[in-house]
């Protein structure tokens, strides 16, 4: 654990994480993702083109249980004591926003790269309402995140430890470098060869509308996946 801290540490540099972190403060750390659920329209895209990428890249994910389709509003590195207040602080702002029914459009593919491979999503058209939800939800969290944590605070590693580094890195700067302007509202689908994603997001893209069906937070797993729920609020129910 020692070593993948210190190659932790590395990458977190050179994403542009330069503030110390106390090793304390890093022993009992969850990473988590405050996210929006959508419905079945977006499910049905985004299965049929998870489907399409496990052809050509077996070693992808497929999208199940612990890789579970989702809009994410922000990453954040949290004390895992301080989970309950995370629910809380969530709440209120995730009642606000009445996120049951969010009306949004998925406009075309896209693809971060990661190597000779990356992970591929379906875009979705940013709007007020995204950004506004997005910027308390920042705010809310913001008392019970610490600036970093290993890789333990997740729900599994990588295959190496560069790929949990550029993790630890990419959640860590969540914020600011993936919000306000620079948010980039998706649903990743999976993982392909670059080469393959390339010809893939320059093919014609048939944009299409459907809703969000509820919000929740959930721990990160490997390739910043969504794979353990731990609050959820479903549509239709009231926000505790």
């Amino acid at each position: 654990m020692r070593v993948l801290a210190a190659l932790g540490f590395a990458f977190l540099a050179l994403m542009g994480v330069t503030k110390p972190v106390n090793a304390a403060d890093m022993s009992d750390v969850t990473a988590i993702d405050v996210l929006l659920e959508p419905d079945a329209i977006m499910l049905s895209h985004a299965q049929a083109n998870n489907a399409r990428l496990l052809k050509v890249f077996p070693g992808g994910f497929p999208l199940d249980a612990t890789h579970r389709p989702h809009i994410t509003l922000i990453q954040r590195f949290v004390r895992t004591a301080d989970l309950g207040e995370v629910y809380a602080a969530a709440a209120s702002v995730i009642a606000n926003a009445k996120v049951g029914g969010l009306k949004l459009e998925a406009i075309n593919y896209y693809y971060t790269a990661g190597g000779d491979v990356g992970v591929a999503g379906i875009v979705v058209r940013p709007t007020s309402e995204l950004l506004r939800l997005q910027k308390d939800l920042i705010a809310a969290v913001a008392p019970f995140t610490v600036e970093a944590g290993p890789i333990s605070a997740f729900t599994a590693p990588h295959e190496d430890a560069a790929s949990d580094g550029l993790l630890i890195g990419y959640v860590a700067t969540f914020v600011p470098k993936q919000t306000g302007e620079h948010f980039n509202p998706h649903v990743s689908t999976g993982i392909a060869p670059r080469a393959y994603l390339d010809a893939m997001v320059a093919e014609p893209f048939e944009p299409f509308f459907f809703s969000t069906v509820g919000a929740a937070i959930y721990q990160l797993g490997p390739f910043g996946t969504a794979a353990k729920r731990l609050k959820s609020w479903p549509a239709g129910r009231n926000v505790p």
